[in-house]
């Protein structure tokens, strides 16, 4: 880590409380073979900045910007809808992008709408929509859905989800062989009033999170797919916050396409990341 000239200028930014570090890398700062290390020891909460995961804002050839993402756990990611909705309004308030824009991912081009502190992100087409499989965790019998939203998804229907056992559970359906080698992303899913009330055990953070962006696009794209909901979706997350989840198709079979998430992007402080975070 001696090779990082420090300090780092950073912002912190929540997204329906899904928490991330944002640094402008454009001027690289972190090498790329300390990245790993570098997040992993940052995202610590209480020893340091702590965040569900961090984000390098870096050029591109071919859109405004690119990122590279990480979760908590040091691992890359190609997606992160919560954490782009934060990207986006981050590039805007810095001058790197117009309130319009468009940047690179894993996952795609990804299109992005600032408007204050609501941000309208086109999410990657959906993939390998599998419907009502069945997975056995010891004795029980589960029947889930899953679906890569730019990173794969389970989704389960469970009307009493605020007794779920999400991070038991969630662990054990998150390593369960049927989804190896790279694991998968848990929904626990239950109907509201408003739409559809939402509890994530999140990959790469290996614990429940306050909110998932490609999470609640699953659980709107899975819903539809079953008949249980029609485009505009309100999806609200473990952290209160809703999401609005809006597409074309899903019904009648129809092949799902023009995915969009819209929900807030809050700054939260901005700082700078000092050798001491990494001890």
């Amino acid at each position: 880590m001696r090779t990082i000239k420090m300090p780092v200028p950073f912002c912190k930014m929540s997204g329906a409380g899904n928490d991330f570090i944002i640094i402008d890398h454009r001027k690289a700062v972190v090498p790329v073979a300390l990245m790993p290390d570098f997040v992993r020891l940052v995202c610590r909460r209480r020893f340091s900045v702590g965040a569900d995961g961090l984000f390098f804002i870096e050029l591109s050839r071919h859109a405004d910007f690119k990122w590279r993402f990480f979760n908590s756990d040091g691992s890359e990611a190609a997606m992160c809808g919560n954490g782009a909705r934060c990207v986006a309004r981050f590039a805007y308030m810095h001058g790197i992008a117009a309130a319009r824009m468009r940047f690179e991912t894993q996952a795609g081009i990804i299109d992005a709408a600032v408007a204050d502190t609501q941000v309208t992100i086109g999410m990657p087409p959906p993939q390998a929509m599998r419907l009502d499989l069945a997975v056995n965790i010891g004795k029980q019998r589960f029947i889930v859905h899953s679906v890569d939203t730019g990173v794969p998804h389970i989704v389960l229907f469970d009307e009493e989800v605020d007794d779920a056992k999400v991070a038991e559970l969630g662990r054990q359906l998150r390593h369960h062989p049927l989804f190896a080698p790279a694991g998968t992303n848990v929904n626990f899913v239950a109907r509201s009033q408003e739409g559809f009330h939402l509890r994530t055990y999140e990959r790469g953070v290996e614990a429940e999170t306050m909110a998932c962006g490609t999470g609640a696009v699953a659980c709107a794209l899975v819903a539809a797919a079953r008949g249980l909901a029609q485009s505009p979706v309100t999806v609200c997350t473990s952290g209160g916050t809703p999401l609005t989840v809006r597409f074309i198709g899903g019904g009648d079979q129809k092949p799902i396409e023009q995915v969009l998430l819209q929900g807030p992007a809050h700054l939260v402080y901005r700082g700078e990341i000092t050798a001491e975070a990494l001890l």
